[in-house]
Parts: C-alpha cells; structure tokens; sequence
C-alpha cells in the first residue's frame, strides 16, 4: 500500500453566522437541487449542469473525488496535501529497464494547496453549514454549490438573471481554472449537457433529471472578465475541443554519465505505439507536475489531466518514450497519461470533466497512432506486467477498481458491446458500475484495515469454486507465500470492466474463466449479469505440450542482437498455462528491445527479432507468448 503522505492541515477560515438549512430539507436529491436554485437565485438548469459535470450527480457516500471534491457539487476539501507522486512509492522502477540502474525518485517539495482545493471553506462561509455537512449531506452540499455559483456571479457584476446564459462566467469561475482555456473548457461542457438534457439514476438511487434547452445562448463576455491566462500551447499533440498546454518535462545530462528523465525517440518510424496507459498520480496536479520538471526524478509521463476542470498538460512529445509503465517493452510502445488523485488513500471517484477530456485525448492519440480501442491497448498501470519475475510483486495497481472504465469508453465513442449469445466461448467483464459495490478495504489512511463504505466499482472478486464464501484466487506473483486480500491495493483475484476471458465453466448463476492458470470463479447472475458474452480468438497450448510459458515482454531472440548492444534475456514469468486452458487473443505482438541508455538520440537502436509473439488477457494483467507454443482458435 501506499503511504508516502505527507499531511498539510489546512487553516480554515471562521465562519459567517449564515443561517444553515432547516430541517425540513428536501427529500431527495432533484428536490434538493429546486430548493438550491430557488434560495440563492441560480437557474436550476446551470446548477444541475455543473453538478453533472463534477459528479453526474452523485453522492460517492460521502467519500473525496481524486482532489479532495465532496458530493454532487464536488466542493474541495484539500485537509491533507501530498509531497509523493506514486512513481516513487513501492517497489517498482517506472523505466521497467533492468539493464540499467535503478532510477532515482526524490520526494519533492510542498507545494501550497491551490484555491481550486478549497472551495468548501467558501461555501462553509456563505451557508453556514458545518464542513462535515458539507461534505456527508448531499442536500447541504447542493445548497454549497449555488452559493458559490451566486458569489461567482457577483464577484462578476454580472445579474443574478433567469437566463441561463448569463451564467457563462460564474459557471467559468467555478472551475477553478487558472487558464482561459481550461475554464472556456469546462463552460462550455455545462452548456453543451445544458442544451442537449441528462437523465439518470444516481450512485445511491436517485433518478436526476435536466430538461434540454435547445435554444440556449452563452453570453461569453462575462468569461473576459476572469482575467485568466493564455495557456503555452507550443505545438502540443492535443484535440483541439480539449484546454491543453505544453509544461515541458526535464531532459538534460547529469553527471558523471546519466541523464534524466526520459529517452529521445522517433516514434513511430523507429517503433509504432501500440498502448495507452491510465495511470492516477497518487498524488496532486501541480506536485506532480513538478516532479515531471525534475531530470533527477526516476519517472516521466506524456500527460497529466487535472480533476476539477479536466485541464490537460503535456510534457513529452508522443514520439518519445517516457519512464512510466515500469516495463521498458511496454514504455517503448505507449504513451502514459496520469490523472490527478488517489486510487483510493484519500479519493474513491473521479470528475466527469476529467473523464472527459481524458476520453477525447486518448480517442485522439489512439487515431493518431493506431491503437485499437480495447482493454487490451488502453491499460490501466494494473494492467502492465512485470517484466521478470522478481519485478511482478512491485508493479503499481492504479488507477484502481473506482476507474469506471465502461463510462470512459462510451466517452470514447467506442462503447463496450455484448458480442455473441450467452453460451458464448468467451465472455467481457461488465458489471453495472451504479449499482456494483463489492467490499473493500484500504480507503480510510488513518484506519487501513476498516471496510471502505459501498462504493461503485468496474471489478468483480474471483474465487475457487463457485460460491460467496470460497476463498479468493491466488497470484502466485504478487503472493508467493500468502493468499490473495480484499484490499482495493490487490488486484490478484480480480477481473475489471472491459477484460475478455475464456470461459472456463458455468454453473447457475456462476461463471468461471481461465485466470493465471486457475479455474476462476464469479457471480453473474442472469438477472444482473457482470459479464456479456465476447466471441473471439482464443489460445490453448499446442497437441503435445503440457505447458507453454508466458512472458512479461516480447523480447528478440539472442540472434538478432547486433554485436554492440548487449542480449536481454526472454525470461518466463511465474505462471503456468497448461493444456486444456484458454485464454483470448488480443493480437501479435511486435518482437522489439529498443536500446536507449544514452543522451544522444544517435546511439539508440531497434532491435527486431523473428520470433512471433502474441498478446493474451492471462490475469489482470496482459501477458505474451510464443506463437509457436500456442494453437489459435475461435471461441465461438
């Protein structure tokens, strides 16, 4: 688990004796958005479509969104700061390169917490409603927001109108955003939900609905007046719907001979990309990025997305490699995008505004590059193998089970689809992410081992038979004396929304797939299935063979390696995948070491081998294997 917090009480302001709400607050939640609206002279339009932008409306039982956000108005509570990014906490290297030193990760400086992370002490101030209230009282909370959207509109000379339009400022200013771009961003995305409707049931039952106002029109002058600046924008690789900016990451020597903190590449001509990776910083924006700024920092990644407004910062060019995935293979052919917050020390969820732009960014680079959209390709930091097996225990677990993966890619524009009918060979993990709540611990840092309270979630457990009370799955890797835990940091018995698995067997209500070399069991009733049936290419090891190894990288046998650049060994990982067990096909994997361990782009070389590799869903984290070990067949 991750513990490298450094904690910064936050002095919070006295509060002005405002009357707080009386007892007869609204009994539910669109209620509670009427009675907002009324009392502080805010369209309720405006008010639902900046709650739908932070939450979609959601509660999150109470529980901080990845900065520190509370409730469906997600006002921020920063009470504890971090100095640590989580590329320097535990056991992994974020180059992933054993042929080189280990990097080094200092622990950066504090940085003081942004206003952007402490609108609750505001709203404490302009409602006097307690911060507990604040953050546990959805109505409370709601009440927050529209005292904050009025001051904004104030703040502005702008009238407290009926007109929706006239809000486009306030609405602005509530980002926090410090770059015209970024609040414009955000703006116009309330706008858009404004103009087009919304409506659904929330994370705690609550149907929630926006009417559309087709005619709506935005009166941008009162954005001029925030007096925001321009982001720097040189180029960045970006769609242009997105605020983006480009905050160069350090490149440079280091004496005597090392150098920091990424490799120079061409990309794709020298190596096509092939993934994306989502990793959460463990940490927030601005430290983060500071890290990103620091040659002698061990870690290096292509963007980072800010939570409250979305804001995008890019800090290599897509034809470089970062130091990010902790799997050189893997950081040779991705680009690695990390998104402000915790994967669960501090935060549960994560804002529609980051949500989306993330989705449009990855959709965007995924056209650019040719990356298939599927969980195959776009991978979670969980998701990236070790490269050897004395790296598998150390690799990272974010962005963790509370990432809702099927929300994403319906952002994507690419949703995740039932292919086949229920007796299908294969099936793709898809739980309801509203109403899935299995048990965790881990998410309260004062209290490690509590239960997190119910919290949506894209993952089921996995378990040796086929009842609520079997034990979990092992990992050999990530436990090789101990059994696997229900800590939200352990993703050894788990399987994630949009992962495709063989299936094993059925029986009732229960379905198991082919996992680590076990028959893995999970609930999936008919009636509110977790899984949908996926038909697709499968691999089982070839007639004749008892086991066939798995890999962590698709490695160039020892004959391809020029003279000058040293043999990386194609080492097997700790696993068995035996006969008779099957796993899906993502597709073939390039044979390729990009050797890169200088300054001077000069000196680095592609090595490619002969040898065919082939990528397959083992675990919940991709693997490969030799194309010759393996029989490829249709699941059907």
């Amino acid at each position: 688990m991750r513990r490298a917090l450094a904690i910064a009480v936050v002095a919070l302001l006295p509060l002005t004796q405002v009357p707080s709400a009386n007892a007869e607050e609204p009994a539910d939640r669109q209620q509670a958005f009427a009675a907002a609206a009324d009392e502080f002279k805010v369209p309720e339009s405006v008010l639902l479509g900046v709650s739908y932008l932070e939450s979609r409306w959601d509660a999150h039982a109470g529980q901080p969104s990845s900065d520190a956000g509370f409730g469906p108005m997600h006002l921020t509570d920063a009470a504890a700061y971090t100095d640590s990014n989580h590329h320097g906490d535990g056991e992994e290297d974020a180059r992933g390169d054993e042929s080189r030193p280990l990097a080094p990760t200092p622990v950066p400086a504090t940085t003081d917490i942004p206003a952007s992370l402490r609108t609750m002490e505001r709203a404490a101030q302009l409602t006097g409603e307690s911060h507990e209230r604040l953050r546990t009282d959805d109505a409370a909370n709601i009440r927050g927001g529209a005292a904050l959207l009025a001051d904004y509109q104030k703040s502005l000379g702008a009238p407290l109108s009926a007109n929706p339009g006239e809000w486009y400022g306030a609405v602005a200013k509530y980002s926090g955003a410090e770059e015209s771009d970024a609040a414009k961003f955000f703006a116009d995305e309330v706008y858009a939900t404004i103009q087009e409707g919304a409506e659904r049931t929330t994370d705690d039952g609550q149907k929630v609905t926006l009417p559309k106002v087709p005619d709506l029109e935005k009166i941008e002058k009162w954005l001029e007046k925030l007096g925001l600046r321009a982001p720097r924008r040189d180029g960045v690789e970006c769609p242009a719907s997105i605020s983006c900016e480009w905050i160069p990451s350090a490149y440079q020597e280091l004496p005597p001979d090392d150098y920091g903190h990424y490799d120079l590449a061409n990309r794709p001509v020298s190596q096509k990309v092939d993934y994306i990776i989502i990793h959460d910083m463990e940490g927030y924006f601005l430290p983060s990025i500071k890290l990103n700024q620091d040659p002698n920092y061990g870690a290096s990644w292509h963007y980072s997305v800010r939570s409250t407004d979305g804001h995008i910062a890019q800090h290599i060019k897509t034809k470089d490699v970062g130091w990010q995935a902790g799997n050189w293979y893997i950081n040779a052919k991705s680009i690695g995008i990390e998104h402000e917050g915790f994967l669960a020390e501090g935060a549960t969820w994560y804002t529609e505004a980051m949500y989306r732009s993330s989705a449009r960014l990855v959709r965007y680079l995924a056209f650019k590059h040719g990356v298939p959209l599927d969980r195959a390709h776009i991978l979670g930091h969980d998701n990236v193998p070790g490269t050897i097996p004395s790296t598998v225990r150390g690799m990272h677990e974010d962005p963790g089970p509370f990432w809702d993966w099927a929300h994403y890619f319906q952002l994507m524009g690419a949703p995740l689809h039932q292919l086949g009918g229920p007796r299908s060979g294969s099936v793709m993990i898809k739980p309801d992410f509203a109403t899935n709540k299995p048990y965790f611990y881990g998410c309260d840092r004062k209290n490690p081992e509590a239960a997190c309270p119910p919290l949506s979630a894209g993952t089921v457990w996995l378990r040796t038979e086929p009842r609520e009370d079997a034990p979990l799955i092992k990992d050999i890797g990530k436990h090789p004396t101990g059994g696997s835990l229900y800590s939200v940091y352990d993703h050894s018995a788990r399987a994630s929304t949009g992962q495709r698995f063989a299936v094993a067997d059925r029986q009732g209500d229960w379905t198991a797939i082919w996992y680590l070399g076990q028959k893995a069991w999970f609930h999936n009733p008919a009636a509110a299935p977790t899984a949908v049936p996926s038909m697709g290419l499968v691999v089982t090891p070839k007639a004749g063979k008892a086991t066939v190894p798995v890999y962590g990288r698709a490695y160039p046998e020892q004959e391809a390696y020029p003279a000058d650049i040293p043999y990386q060994a194609v080492t097997p990982l700790q696993y068995t995948f035996s006969a008779g067990e099957k796993y899906t096909l993502a597709g073939p994997a390039a044979t390729e070491y990009y050797r890169a361990v200088t300054f001077n782009l000069a000196d680095h070389k592609v090595v490619k081998g002969k040898t065919k590799y082939l990528e397959i869903q083992f675990g919940h984290r991709v693997m490969y294997v030799k194309a010759d070990d393996v029989q490829v067949t249709f699941s059907g």
